[in-house]
């Protein structure tokens, strides 16, 4: 059977009209439908959280916050992101350490996805694909279990990487 994949850059997956099949649903609309408060201050956040084009640690979320309410704090953005997580509307993201031991989030999206993190030049791309559904369904048909967060994050080269140390060998050995 072909695999159909998804491949984007940062946190790309979709963020486009033309692929349907995956999407991130408002995470706004969620918390509303939850019956949840939105303040000023967590209605920012979430904005924020929701538009980025990248995964954002902490810091550079309330840094990004600050610059539209210098009044938020960063236990406003740890106390948001803690309730996103409970809700299971943002997902928690190790990026394979290679900022340190930093923490990213990125908007939950329709389908489960993974992070290829490359060791050399830091690039993150994003992976869906019906192979990966189908392991999915063949570990919960095999075991039993009931599978309800999946999180795999992959180290190695990018393309980009790759072909710069591939061109480096070649012209060298002239």
């Amino acid at each position: 059977m072909p695999s159909s994949a998804l491949i984007a850059n940062e946190s790309q997956l979709g963020r486009t009209k033309n692929n349907a099949a995956i999407t991130r649903p408002s995470l706004m609309e969620q918390l509303i439908r939850r019956g949840v408060r939105v303040t000023s201050q967590r209605r920012l956040l979430v904005g924020i959280i929701q538009d980025s084009s990248r995964h954002l640690d902490a810091a550079a979320l309330l840094k990004a916050a600050e610059q539209k309410d210098s009044g938020i704090d960063r236990a406003t953005v740890y106390r948001t992101i803690a309730l996103l997580k409970h809700l299971g509307l943002i997902d928690e993201l190790d990026l394979m350490h290679l900022d340190g031991e930093k923490h990213f989030y990125e908007a939950k999206t329709n389908r489960d996805h993974c992070h290829m993190a490359c060791f050399k030049c830091g690039a993150i791309v994003e992976y869906a694909s019906s192979s990966f559904e189908k392991l999915k369904e063949d570990m919960v048909k095999q075991s039993g279990f009931h599978i309800r967060v999946v999180r795999l994050e992959v180290g190695g080269f990018c393309k980009r990487c790759r072909k710069t140390a591939s061109q480096s060998r070649n012209s060298s050995s002239l």
